[in-house]
């Protein structure tokens, strides 16, 4: 894989746009497909007829060769793709110029006001950061994930840590979201060399890494439901809220809770036990 072109100077506008109508099957867009079909997902005369564009501007703007689309034009294409309000904010990052080759950031800090936050709260919290790096968790996160051998980033503790798989009761639905969530945030910024390194490492160690990234899914970490083992207190059915740091906008603040007077609840009593 060549994740330095992938992020950075070939084509990523072309790349999501081909992944994007090759995973649409035909019958969800209203198409009817006959005869024999070298792709199980759209053609490209098909995702043009739906966008109101012609076939030669839109094979233009998949194989790069147009390379101002208007807005107007962007979000028809979206229409015809089906993309969900994460992946039109990402289709339209994809067009910006690329900002200067390969550029290495300094290392992102938390806030000793966001510290402070951090360690007040009652259930378990942690700081993520432009990479979905682990900048900081307190005492009830570090013993949520007590099991992996780091807690650096979200993406190598998924993917490369074999406690990961136990860890997650659904495995296969955590790795598919973390690689969406990488995804959107190198539309973000495409020239990050930290977040190109990341990319490499991961496309090296794991196969499956691999597969998720080819799909080009795209979504933001916001909130939603997560299904944990721990090795020591069990089972935890959780629900998370994320929430964007206003003074450093690339940092989230990420927090799980358990629904009063369930197992979930008693479990994250015992965690607390732990973590004292």
């Amino acid at each position: 894989m060549r994740t330095d072109e992938t992020l950075s100077r070939g084509n990523p506008l072309g790349e999501y746009l081909r992944a994007r109508r090759e995973q649409l099957p035909p019958e969800l867009a209203g198409i009817t497909a006959a005869g024999h079909r070298r792709v199980s997902g759209l053609r490209r005369e098909e995702v043009a007829l739906l966008a109101g564009v012609s076939t030669d501007y839109y094979t233009r703007l998949e194989q790069g060769r147009e390379r101002n689309p208007s807005r107007q034009l962007l979000h028809a294409v979206a229409r015809a793709l089906q993309l969900d309000e994460d992946a039109v904010a990402h289709l339209v990052h994809l067009t910006a110029p690329p900002g200067p080759r390969r550029r290495r950031r300094g290392p992102e800090q938390v806030s000793p006001a966001l510290r402070q936050l951090l360690g007040a709260l009652a259930t378990p919290g942690l700081v993520l950061g432009r990479s979905l790096d682990v900048l900081a968790l307190n005492p009830l996160a570090h013993a949520l994930y007590a099991s992996f051998a780091r807690t650096d980033n979200l993406l190598r503790m998924t993917f490369l840590d074999p406690a990961a798989r136990s860890f997650h009761r659904d495995w296969d639905e955590a790795a598919r979201a973390s690689v969406a969530a990488l995804r959107s945030a190198a539309g973000r910024d495409r020239e990050d060399r930290g977040l190109i390194e990341l990319v490499g490492e991961l496309a090296l160690r794991s196969a499956e890494f691999r597969v998720l990234w080819a799909r080009h899914e795209v979504h933001g970490k916001s909130g939603g439901a997560k299904r944990f083992r721990h090795p020591q207190i069990g089972d935890l059915d959780l629900t998370f809220e994320t929430f964007t740091v206003n003074s450093s906008p690339e940092q989230q603040l990420v927090v799980y809770q358990a629904a009063p007077g369930t197992a979930s609840a008693e479990g994250l009593a015992l965690l607390r036990a732990l973590a004292a």
